[in-house]
This record gives structure tokens, sequence and C-alpha cells, in this order.
């Protein structure tokens, strides 16, 4: 089923915030935590080093009203550094490709694609992007 979540980056403190918010809300995170050690290699990236493979690389927590809040630590050694402003990504979960498309070239007309469609690690096909506005988004369609 399709449905909006809200994205945040963190400066290596992912764990800590979700902790807290998880205590706020009384859930539990969907899937766990995920940790940049249990990504696969990359190609054409260099291996995870040592001191990022503990840091999360994507937690999902139910919160209220059947939202969903999310979120990553954002390693300079792997090319991010949060900004106030590049912290928050609105996520946008489409039942289908061809919706995750329309989606994707509507919204990020006229903005900056950071990432563009295409089926990721995870089980997914995902982009992401700035729209004109400023706005930070990304689409993810689980592959099914």
């Amino acid at each position: 089923m399709a449905r909006v979540s809200t994205y945040l980056n963190f400066s290596n403190n992912t764990e800590e915030a979700f902790n807290f918010y998880k205590s706020v809300f009384g859930t539990e995170f969907e899937g766990g935590i995920n940790r940049f050690g249990d990504m696969p290699p990359q190609e054409g990236m260099p291996p995870v080093s040592d001191d990022i493979k503990s840091l999360v690389l994507h937690v999902a927590l139910p919160i209220t009203g059947g939202y969903m809040l999310m979120g990553s630590d954002a390693p300079e050694q792997m090319g991010f550094k949060v900004n106030m402003g590049n912290n928050v990504y609105i996520n946008l979960e489409p039942d289908t490709r061809e919706e995750a498309d329309r989606l994707f070239n509507a919204l990020s007309a006229g903005g900056a694609v950071e990432m563009p469609m295409a089926d990721m690690f995870w089980g997914a096909y995902f982009g992401s992007f700035t729209d004109k506005f400023g706005i930070k988004w990304m689409v993810n369609v689980q592959n099914t």
C-alpha cells in the first residue's frame, strides 16, 4: 500500500535520536536497525571503513496515525554532510514503478536530481532529488 513518510539524516547519532522517539511513541522499529556494516560492497565505491560500520544505514519507526518516521546517519567519510535544510526528506512510497517514475519526473522538473531512479541493493527502485523550491524528496518502491 502506498504511503508517505519523513526521512531524517543525522550526524552519527541516529540511533540515539530514534531510541528517544521510540520511548516517546511506545512503538517498535520496523525491520530493526540496518547498519552501514550490513551493506554489500558497491561497485566503484571503496569498502565501508570500520569506524562507520556500526552507524545507522536505515531505521523506520511508526509514530502516530500510521505515519512512519525514518532515518539514517550521514557519515562525511561517505560523502555526506548534514546541514540544517538537507537533513529532512519527504519520502514517497507509491505502489508501482510507473507511479514512482511519474512522481519523480514531475516533482524533479526544474530541480536537481541527486540519485536517478534505479534498482538498489535493499530490494527497491529508488531515487532522490531537490525540487525547484528547495524541498528534498525520495521516491522508493519495494520490488515485489
